[in-house]
C-alpha cells in the first residue's frame, strides 16, 4: 500500500490523535493500528510526524503513546494561572498556618515547573521567594508529581528521577507509580541540600494541571512529618480540585 498523501494522510492523523486523547489507556502504536484498522507500518509515520509536531508522546517500555505538550498546555488553558492562583489563596493561607512553612502553587511548563504563589514561612530560616523561578522536574517533589500524574512527558529527566538510587528504568516507574498510590511525591535534599518538599497534583476535567507543595529545611524534618502533611495536602488539593471540575 502507498504511504497516504494530501486529505487522505490527514484524516488518517486526525482518526489517530482522537484515539490517543480519547484513550482511557494508553495504547501502543501496534494497538493504535489494530484499533483504527490502519497498516502498522502507516500508524508508526503517522504517529512519527504527530509527534515531532509536539501532538503525541511515546513512552514507557512497551511505548505507549500519549498526549504530547502542546495538546497538554492547551488542556491547562481552561485554567489561567490567575484564576488558579485565587482559587488556591484559601488552601494556600491554610497550609501555611498549618505548618508553618513555605507554601507554593506551581504548574508544569517546557522548561520546568513554575512557580505562580506562594506564602512565606513564618521561620527566618526556609524563606526563599520562589515565585517566578523554574525547578526541574526530576530533583522537585512537584516536579514528581507532574512526572507521576503525566501531565508532563519528558524521558530524559524522567531517567535522572532519583539519580543516587535509581538503576534502570523499572525502579523509575515504580518510583512513580509508589507516588500515584500515596497521592503526594517527596524531595529530600534532591533539589538542594538542607531542602526538604512535599507535593500533591490538582486536577480538572483533563488531568492534572496543577501542585501544591510545602518545602522547608531538613534541620526541621522529624519522623512521620511528610506523611502527615502528605495527608494534609490531599485534602487540600482535593477540595480545590472538586472546584476545577
Amino acid at each position: 500500500m502507498s504511504a497516504p498523501t494530501g486529505t487522505r494522510a490527514i484524516d488518517r492523523a486526525a482518526q489517530l490523535l482522537v484515539r490517543v486523547v480519547e484513550n482511557a489507556e494508553p495504547e501502543t502504536v501496534t494497538e493504535l493500528a489494530e484499533t483504527t484498522g490502519l497498516p502498522k507500518s502507516t500508524a508508526s509515520r503517522l504517529v512519527a510526524a504527530l509527534e515531532r509536531q509536539g501532538l503525541v508522546q511515546r513512552e514507557g517500555g512497551r511505548g505507549s503513546v500519549h498526549p504530547g505538550p502542546v495538546l497538554v498546555s492547551f488542556a491547562r488553558r481552561g485554567v489561567p494561572n490567575a484564576d488558579l492562583v485565587e482559587l488556591c489563596g484559601s488552601s494556600l493561607d491554610r497550609l501555611a498556618e498549618a505548618t508553618g512553612e513555605t507554601v507554593n502553587l506551581a504548574v508544569p511548563a517546557a522548561r520546568g515547573v513554575e512557580q505562580l504563589a506562594q506564602r512565606d514561612s513564618r521561620h527566618f530560616l526556609g524563606s526563599t521567594n520562589w515565585v517566578g523561578r523554574t525547578v526541574p522536574y526530576h530533583a522537585s517533589a512537584v516536579g514528581k508529581v507532574f512526572l507521576a500524574f503525566e501531565a508532563v512527558r519528558l524521558p530524559k529527566q524522567l531517567e535522572q528521577l532519583t539519580p543516587r538510587t535509581v538503576i534502570d528504568r523499572g525502579e523509575i516507574e515504580q518510583a512513580l507509580a509508589d507516588i500515584v498510590s500515596s497521592g503526594y511525591a517527596t524531595a529530600v535534599e534532591e533539589l538542594e541540600p538542607g531542602l526538604w518538599a512535599i507535593a500533591a497534583p490538582l486536577r480538572n476535567a483533563s488531568g492534572v494541571v496543577a501542585a501544591l507543595s510545602i518545602s522547608g529545611p531538613t534541620i526541621r524534618l522529624h519522623d512521620g512529618l511528610l506523611e502527615e502533611l502528605g495527608r494534609l495536602l490531599i485534602a487540600e488539593t482535593a477540595a480545590v480540585s472538586a472546584r476545577l471540575q
